[in-house]
This record gives C-alpha cells, structure tokens and sequence, in this order.
C-alpha cells in the first residue's frame, strides 16, 4: 500500500482550526443543561442548523457544526463524538447517548490509494441511539427505531425497530405503550 499520493480535499481549513479551538476551550467550559442556549448559539455561529431547546452536552466533540441539524427537543449526550464531514441530521424527540460515536466518513477499501468517502447520517424523530454505539457512513434510522447499547450500525434501521449487536441485527419491532 503506497499512501505517498493520499490526499484529503481541505475546505474550510482555516474554519475548522477556530472551530477546533472553539469547541475544546469555550464550548466545553460552558457547564450543564441551564447554560445548552449558549452552546446552541456557539454552534448556530459557526452554521449549526440547532434550535435553542436542543441539548448537546459540552463534552461532545463534532468535527464541523456547519454539517449539522437537530431537531426540536433533541439531545447529543456526554463524550459524543460527531465525525461529521458530511452531513448529520438528527430529528425531533431523538436521543443520541453518551459515548455514542456517528462517523459520516471513511476510507474506500477498493482502492489502494484509499481516498476518503463520505456519506450523510439521518437519525429520524423519536430515535434513540443508546450508550456507546457506532453508526457508519451513510446510515439512516427511521423513525421511533432504537440502536441498543453499543452498537455497531452499518446498515439502514426500519422504522420503530429495535436493533443490537455487532454488527447490529433486528431485535424486535418498537411498540409504545400508553
């Protein structure tokens, strides 16, 4: 494997080191669930599409705010990591847990310069991505779907299903009571 050619495209470099420094510094310093509007409004300056109800824990780390959307009543919990060098889109009502890692890139396997791949993440409404899971490149949860407990998501969840495992398989299909 000769990486000697490798190139990754740098857009918005200079973005991206303020942003880094941004979100290691102010936006972790910034406590608790009383002070999210000041971190939503972090995010929203650097072209997060975030409504100020949403709840992101400071300890999260995402890779560029101006490739993410949340929903209304949402929340990214604690040492979240959100690789997001393509979109990420997250829906009303939906929970993505601590630990939870959402990679939208990687690299191609089929080539032996191995360039970097990016496909979107979609988590749909009334979604809940449980502690410490994985979800790949390109991966849609429908809604009301449930990843359980460290995951690892590789493929498309149906909607109000509930998957598990590594690689993640159907489980059962999601039935609110009441």
């Amino acid at each position: 494997m000769d990486l000697s050619k490798y190139k990754e495209p740098k857009p918005k470099y200079l973005k991206r080191i303020i942003w880094y420094v941004v979100n290691r510094t102010i936006f972790y310093c910034i406590p608790g669930i009383p002070f999210r509007y000041m971190r939503n409004l972090i995010l929203r300056a650097f072209g997060a599409k975030i409504p100020l109800n949403t709840l992101v824990y400071s300890s999260c780390k995402i890779w560029a705010p101006w490739n993410l959307e949340i929903g209304k009543n949402s929340c990214v919990g604690p040492n979240t990591e959100l690789y997001n060098k393509a979109a990420i889109i997250i829906g009303d009502n939906s929970v993505v847990s601590q630990g939870t890692k959402l990679y939208t890139a990687s690299h191609d396997i089929t080539d032996m310069k191995h360039p970097l791949i990016m496909y979107p993440i979609h988590i749909g409404d009334k979604s809940w991505i449980a502690a410490d899971c994985f979800v790949g490149p390109g991966v849609t949860v429908g809604e009301g779907a449930v990843a359980g407990a460290r995951a690892v998501v590789f493929k498309d969840v149906a909607p109000w299903t509930v998957v598990g495992g590594n690689p993640a398989k159907f489980i059962k299909n999601r039935e609110i009571k009441g």
